[in-house]
């Protein structure tokens, strides 16, 4: 009787962990690169809003602080000057929106008189910078 000679098993790659390692991998960076955004205005203490959205496209923050400065994308300007910059942006990119991101301290009238601006200086979309209310739970 003829025995079987042992022969050693050839060595394999397996691509299946490799791929789910990828794929961990691809998930973590879209993750961590989400978190590294910078937001253009200037940090205040935004009212809660349950139907808050984020949009995409080019947009520029106007932003009244707690101590009442006007700022367009963390420049500080003065309330005359906040037209003349946004009619001169918005040559270069009609769709732009506008922020207007108002402290919640601040009386909303000067709001309202940022919004008067922004349309007098041509912009066709402005939105108002809000936080989400927590959920209940």
């Amino acid at each position: 009787m003829r025995l079987k000679q042992w022969e050693p098993k050839k060595a394999r790659i397996e691509i299946i962990p490799m791929i789910d390692t990828i794929f961990f991998l691809l998930v973590f960076f879209m993750i961590a690169s989400m978190a590294m955004t910078t937001m253009k205005g200037i940090p205040v203490n935004l009212p809660k809003s349950a139907t808050a959205t984020d949009r995409s496209p080019v947009r520029t923050v106007v932003t009244v602080s707690t101590k009442g400065n006007y700022y367009i994308d963390k420049e500080q300007v003065a309330f005359e000057e906040i037209a003349p910059v946004l009619s001169a942006r918005l040559k270069d990119n009609p769709k732009m929106v506008v922020v207007i991101n108002c402290d919640k301290g601040q009386n909303w009238g000067r709001g309202i008189e940022v919004m008067d601006e922004a349309k007098r200086a041509g912009a066709e979309v402005l939105t108002i910078a809000t936080e989400p209310k927590a959920a209940k739970g």
